[in-house]
């Protein structure tokens, strides 16, 4: 499975430099006297460029006659010339670093929280490697070339114009040779600048792809292990790498390929220069003149080559960019309402709900109706598919239904404040996610901690005992997701979160299907505990767990088909009693 591209911007070749309009934003505003710091060293090292060959003129033609020049004037102006320009370099590069380093916190800051505030969509249509990649990794190099390119744009623009004008003044009629090589390079650059692009984005894709099949390869290495299948994962590896280098060459042969073209013009355009300059010297044209004129333009030469190089950081940059601008102008946010009451009574009713999936034939959920009470608990059971997980997902809105209404405390979840409605559920699931941080924070989730309330959530959740075993307690560090920790430890955090939460709601994604009889007897305990005085909503693969909820919701592709008390559904001999007899007898 590779990454997939950003929605709607899928087979870009063109290249679009309105990214770096949308860019300013970023990299200007508190950057604008950075920038004007970055712009007036650039002009003053840009002016120095003709001053160059303007000091062969008088050297030549004076310098070489007694009394002409003195000689302390030589090594004098040029350390004069070239202390200006270094300094005038070096401060140009250290606003430019400055420029860079703002725009890219203010960038990922952005980025960041469209990720945390982006619609649950975005994380079916991208992978994590891909999101990592665009926020941590491609926006900095993106942005960093771009900046970069577009100060050596001006930098090098203003020295070419300013060597043109000292040859202008210096000789007209050989001038306007150098003209003619403009437009052969500007039809380079066009040409080939526009490939570059291309292989970029592709280049982009690819590189995700073979990030994906190493964070696969972490994720299931004991999988793939069991299984022998290092030498075809291998494989799939070695297939992506080598589409990669396929690409990276072609990058440099586009990119290789300006340098010579442009020579090849520059080198014409000298040739022609020299001819006519000495078919000019017998009219008068001095050795000074004749020497300046020809070390200013090869002086061209360099930004020149510069100039033409610059289209491939600027393809990269802006084809990395475009990845951001994706991100945060084309990925819609999660939108809520003004309803926000504070703490709800937990009264949950589902209206005539349908839910599509995109690519799916048939709906989700199909027309689903449901009442919870306040403080009960209902059980959502059924064969896999049958819409479960859907349904409970409904609540916080982490789905949106294509028809029908969920109300909450008879209020329309869409009219409600999203973290406001958010704010009323609580979740335990069997995939328990921790943050690299200490046990305290992982319970309340950067709240504000309450010592006393801590404490009581870690007893009420039967964590004591682990807590009191670690040298720093509360404050010890899980590590990446806490994988030191138990399956059962995991699941007690994961019930202490949600006591300190204080929810009133409760979902519970079958929080002990994967653990032994010992920790799944420490988390039952907890969860009756955390289900006290909650309307909770529970989704059963193992009945044996269901059997004292106040309501059981019989799903099968999408529609309720029974609902009911454990020993109702038993006697009715439906569905339910077939999923029941079918476990009792596995078991």
């Amino acid at each position: 499975m590779g990454a997939q591209a950003p929605p709607g911007r899928e087979g870009v070749t063109q290249i679009d430099f309105s990214a770096v309009r949308w860019l300013a934003p970023y990299f200007g505003g508190a950057s604008r006297r950075f920038w004007a710091i970055a712009a007036l060293a650039t002009v003053v090292s840009s002016a120095t460029e003709p001053l160059v060959p303007a000091l062969i003129k008088p050297l030549l033609d004076r310098g070489f006659r007694p009394g002409g020049i003195d000689l302390w004037m030589v090594p004098a102006s040029l350390l004069l010339l070239f202390a200006v320009r270094g300094t005038a370099g070096f401060i140009a590069d250290l606003a430019l670093a400055r420029i860079t380093q703002d725009g890219l916190l203010a960038l990922r800051k952005a980025m960041f929280a469209r990720v945390l505030d982006a619609r649950l969509s975005l994380f079916s249509q991208q992978n994590a490697t891909t999101l990592s990649n665009t926020v941590v990794f491609e926006v900095q190099n993106g942005a960093m070339l771009l900046v970069n390119s577009v100060m050596a744009l001006v930098k090098d623009s203003l020295a070419l114009l300013a060597l043109l004008v000292y040859l202008l003044y210096l000789n007209w009629k050989l001038t306007l040779i150098v003209f003619a090589i403009v437009p052969g390079v500007a039809f380079i650059m066009r040409t080939l600048s526009r490939r570059l692009y291309r292989i970029a984005r592709s280049t982009q894709t690819a590189t995700n792809d073979l990030a994906y099949v190493v964070e696969e390869n972490v994720l299931a290495v004991r999988v793939v292990r069991l299984h022998g299948a290092q030498e075809a994962q291998a494989g799939r590896f070695t297939g992506f790498s080598t589409a990669l280098r396929r690409l990276a060459l072609k990058s440099a042969v586009a990119s290789a390929a300006i340098t010579p073209l442009t020579h090849m013009l520059a080198a014409g355009a000298l040739s022609a220069v020299i001819c006519v300059a000495l078919w000019q010297t017998r009219e008068g044209l001095t050795i000074g003149t004749f020497a300046s004129f020809i070390t200013a333009m090869l002086m061209l030469i360099a930004p020149i080559k510069r100039l033409s190089e610059a289209a491939s950081p600027i393809a990269r940059g802006l084809a990395a960019v475009q990845r951001a601008i994706d991100l945060i102008e084309h990925t819609p946010a999660e939108s809520g309402g003004r309803h926000a009451p504070g703490h709800s009574r937990g009264h949950i009713e589902l209206r005539e709900v349908t839910v599509r999936y995109r690519g799916d034939a048939a709906p989700a959920l199909d027309r689903v109706s449901l009442v919870l009470e306040p403080g009960h608990t209902v059980a959502l059971v059924g064969p896999s598919g049958s819409g479960k997980t859907t349904l409970a997902n409904l609540l916080p809105r982490f789905v949106v239904p294509d028809d029908g209404a969920v109300l909450l405390d008879g209020h329309d979840v869409a009219d409600w404040d999203l973290q406001a409605l958010r704010d009323q559920f609580a979740l335990v699931s069997q995939d328990v996610v921790m943050f690299n941080g200490s046990l305290a924070t992982n319970i309340t989730m950067d709240a504000p901690i309450d010592p006393e309330k801590l404490q009581r959530c870690v007893a009420a959740a039967n964590l004591r005992d682990l807590v009191e075993s670690l040298p720093d307690g509360l404050d010890t560090v899980t590590g990446h997701n806490a994988t030191q920790l138990s399956g059962g430890q995991r699941q007690r955090l994961a019930i202490a979160r949600a006591l300190y939460k204080d929810a009133p709601i409760l979902i519970l994604d079958e929080a002990t299907s994967a653990l032994d009889a010992a920790s799944e007897r420490l988390v039952q305990e907890a969860l009756q505990r955390l289900m006290a005085g909650r309307t909770t909503v529970v989704i059963a693969h193992r009945l044996s767990t269901i059997e004292h909820a106040d309501q059981v919701v019989v799903l099968e592709q999408g529609r309720v088909a029974e609902t009911g008390t454990h020993q109702e559904l038993l006697a009715r001999g439906g569905l339910y009693a077939h999923l029941h007899a079918l476990q009792q007898g596995a078991g």
